[in-house]
């Protein structure tokens, strides 16, 4: 029934490779790394000292100045990356959304900049002078509160926080709020700005980060046998998501239609992903049979692929426990090789590329793939854009503390 199909009908993106999706998915085709040395502060005496941070930002454009530094910067990126995905929705914007209309978007680490800035603020000039705004710029879920306040959002405001697996499980759960007839509308996606000393520190401690400084575009190599870690950027991903029913009412046009999400739990590991893959591959099959989806309709993965020895390891493992033999045959890419890992945002544009590929049957590419892995021998679209007939596209994301979640996206058919 239409009331229970959920389809996409806005997208809007903050990438480092562009301030919108235009700008962004001919960066992608291009094979264009937004990757350079890091510049929101002196990196020289940390060990990774890169990054894929967005440039030319300006949060004025999108928002009164009061307002915007009233805000921490993964808030920003949310309410700018929110206003593209309903102007392509065609949502008018004239008045308040009302209150069927809810949020659901999360972050890995929300404000962390302010956090860092305001401790700075108190070791050198002491407890009185810490800014009022510390707190709610700070709060993971305040992207989501600024999103609501600045379109007059009234329904349900959910932040997700499920580490990378954040922007994944977001949409999935507004295309439960939809199918519950809780709201008619939901801002959906993730957002992330970590690009701050005490995230790369952090980072570095834990020997997630690559380190391959002398050569910044180079450096995230997903499924290469030479990748030395994940590089960190920052950036928004939202989507648009609403009931069949809804969009046709109203005479929108559905993009994709969002069948499947699925979300598990490694319970392994606290980092690493769980032996073989298991926990990413039972979301991939809870997606698929959510979405009455068999193993020879998947036409491309987006891969979590963070660059990282174990995870690009796993995940390929997980692949072909679902997929078997045709596994080699499934077209496979990671495009955090050109946009670095976004962390809790990355779910969220990674499934704005799926969507993308099946809308204009192009895949992106895997970008810096130049050295083969025997444990990592699928198909990753290596270097070259590729046209392919893509009607079904699944979205992997796979977090920090065990936390996986995959999308499903078919091509809308009435």
């Amino acid at each position: 029934m239409s009331n229970d199909r959920i389809v996409v009908t806005g997208m809007g993106v903050i990438t480092p490779l562009g301030l919108d999706l235009k700008t962004t998915w001919a960066g992608l085709l291009s094979g264009s790394s937004g990757i350079a040395p890091i510049t929101a502060f002196d990196a020289s005496e940390f060990r990774s000292q890169i990054a894929a941070e967005v440039t030319g930002f300006d949060p004025v454009d999108y928002m009164e100045k009061k307002e915007s530094r009233r805000m921490d910067r993964f808030s920003q990126f949310a309410v700018a990356a929110s206003l593209e995905a309903l102007s392509q929705a065609r949502i008018d914007l004239s008045g308040p959304l009302g209150e069927k209309t809810a949020v659901a978007i999360g972050s890995g680490v929300g404000g962390i900049i302010t956090l860092s800035e305001q401790y700075d603020v108190l070791s050198n000039r002491g407890p009185s002078r810490i800014s009022p705004f510390l707190v709610p710029m700070m709060l993971v879920d305040m992207a989501g509160g600024q999103v609501s306040i600045a379109l007059g959002a009234k329904g349900p405001n959910y932040c997700t926080v499920t580490a990378c697996a954040t922007g994944g499980d977001s949409i999935g759960h507004a295309s439960e709020l939809l199918k519950a007839g809780i709201a008619d509308v939901v801002i959906a996606g993730g957002t992330e700005a970590p690009i701050c000393p005490i995230a790369i520190g952090g980072f570095n401690a834990c020997n997630a980060l690559s380190v391959y400084n002398e050569n910044p575009q180079k450096a995230s190599r997903p499924f290469d046998a030479n990748r030395d870690g994940f590089v960190i950027g920052e950036g928004a991903g939202v989507l648009v998501l609403e009931r069949l029913d809804h969009a046709l009412s109203r005479n929108a046009e559905p993009i994709v239609e969002l069948v499947g999400y699925g979300a598990t739990s490694d319970a392994a590991h606290i980092t690493q992903p769980a032996p073989f893959g298991e926990g990413g591959a039972r979301a991939m099959k809870i997606a698929m049979d959510m979405g009455g989806i068999d193993v020879k309709d998947v036409d491309y993965i987006n891969a979590h692929g963070t660059s990282t020895p174990m995870n690009d390891k796993f995940e390929t493992e997980g692949i072909k426990s679902v997929f078997g033999d045709r596994s080699y045959k499934i077209p496979i890419s990671s495009t955090k090789s050109m946009t670095g890992h976004l962390l809790g945002a990355a779910g969220a544009i990674e499934a704005v590329f799926a969507i993308m590929a099946i809308k204009n049957n192009i895949i992106p590419p895997t970008i810096n793939l130049e050295n083969s892995d025997e444990e990592c021998d699928l198909d990753y679209v290596p270097n070259q854009p590729r046209e392919y007939e893509v009607n079904v596209a699944l979205s992997n994301s796979l977090g920090f503390g065990g936390h996986n979640a995959v999308l499903a996206f078919k091509r809308f058919t009435q």
